[in-house]
């Protein structure tokens, strides 16, 4: 599936209405389009790492200590990073020791593509060149983000802001940073360039391509110069991502995703599971599927090898993580018609969960099955396309997800219903 033009400027333009809780008010006149019973986490009653995960989320509410590491991948929808942020925020709000590292983030605006509204890394782009994991006929050293940027030019500076449009109810700071990439150690020097802050140690390591610098002190901006020192051999320098830290409990939401991604993209990423098992999440949600479903001859039998092989990389890196599968939306393939594969991907997803004792959020379901995003589109939830959503319909997405997350929270912590959910939504007023 081929990001428009148009659809970027659609994604740069997007605009989430702060952290307004829409659910409420869109139940009554709209229920028809939602079909709230399938609202669940399936299958996490019997999911001893489901039991674990809400445990230490229920100990970051509580006000304790703990650090929870959150993963969500996907595609385009990933990649704007609009419904996964507003789940991140409202996590981040729940209490003053709630929010933990900004995490790992990746310069969408070097590789010209639509970048999170969140955070900002401003350089000059005509100096840089994108390789999508994505796109067959592009090749290149990918991690964590399925997309690499190189550096064409012999300098650039990077000014990275770790706060922009974003609705915490404290700034993101960051003390140590941390840069993905792939070049000769002797060909390129990278330095912090502004006045304000300073380098007091670096560590490198070679395996999982990175340098980290610890700063004299914790700053929510920070300027970066990439220098080339050594021009034999014409090296070359591969962006991955960065990595803002600190060592603040709470919770940790990292999003990953670029438009077009599949399984099958993901698969060419070799430096992905030595990256990811930098952390061992405690939860890895996964919103890949639309991609691999967008083609006439879709094939089943590859969609679900590719599905497993995942789940068993993520359970190579932790064998404890709670792994939530999310069935992708109903959507039109080019505008035309409803795309059936999703329906088969559904019960193949299921089948996985049950595997591998895993759960699904099913948004399919959700959202009425074949054909509900024309309904979903006339009530403009949903853009032309039928595929992404509007800012109301992200909002609505992540106000599902927060329900689903929270009522099975709920029950393995021994809650009211609607005691943490009403808890959350308050303090993100």
């Amino acid at each position: 599936m081929k990001i428009s033009a148009s659809l970027l400027l659609f994604f740069i333009a997007l605009s989430l209405n702060a952290q307004k809780y829409v659910l409420d008010s869109i139940r009554s006149a709209d229920s028809s389009l939602i079909h709230e019973k399938f609202n669940e986490l399936a299958y996490a009653d019997s999911s001893q790492a489901f039991i674990h995960f809400f445990d230490k989320l229920d100990s970051v509410y509580r006000g304790e200590n703990t650090k929870v590491h959150i993963f969500h991948i996907g595609g385009s929808h990933i990649q704007a990073d609009i419904y996964s942020n507003k789940l991140r925020t409202y996590l981040h709000n729940m209490n003053i020791t709630a929010q933990a590292q900004r995490g790992f983030i990746f310069p969408f605006h070097l590789a010209s593509t639509n970048n999170p509204l969140n955070y900002r890394i401003e350089g000059n782009k005509r100096r840089w060149e994108r390789f999508r994991s994505s796109v067959r006929n592009e090749h290149s050293i990918w991690g964590l983000s399925g997309i690499t940027v190189t550096l064409t030019d012999t300098i650039d500076t990077l000014r990275i802001a770790a706060n922009y449009k974003n609705y915490t109810l404290q700034p993101y700071m960051f003390d140590r940073i941390r840069i993905f990439y792939d070049a000769l150690p002797a060909a390129y020097c990278i330095r912090v360039s502004d006045s304000l802050n300073f380098i007091v140690s670096e560590y490198r390591d070679t395996l999982a391509g990175f340098v980290e610098f610890q700063l004299d002190k914790e700053t929510e901006t920070l300027e970066l110069e990439i220098r080339r020192t050594d021009s034999t051999g014409n090296p070359q320098f591969k962006l991955m991502g960065f990595e803002l830290m600190n060592n603040h409990s709470g919770v940790e939401y990292t999003s990953i995703g670029v438009n077009g991604a599949s399984f099958e993209s993901y698969s060419r990423c070799i430096a992905f599971e030595q990256q990811l098992s930098l952390y061992k999440p405690d939860l890895f949600i996964i919103s890949i599927g639309t991609n691999d479903a967008y083609t006439p001859d879709f094939d089943s039998l590859k969609f679900e090898a590719y599905y497993n092989s995942f789940l068993q990389m993520i359970l190579r890196v932790n064998p404890d993580c709670a792994v939530l599968l999310t069935v992708p939306n109903d959507s039109y393939y080019k505008r035309k018609n409803a795309n059936k594969n999703t329906r088969i991907q559904q019960s193949i997803i299921h089948r996985l969960a049950r595997k591998h004792q895993m759960a699904v959020w099913d948004f399919y379901a959700i959202m009425g099955g074949l054909g509900s995003s024309q309904k979903w589109y006339h009530k403009k939830w949903m853009p032309r396309d039928r595929i992404h959503f509007t800012s109301m319909g992200y909002s609505i997405k992540a106000d599902l997800l927060l329900k689903a997350l929270a009522t099975q929270w709920e029950k393995t912590c021994g809650y009211e219903a609607g005691e943490v959910l009403n808890s959350i939504i308050r303090k993100n007023e």
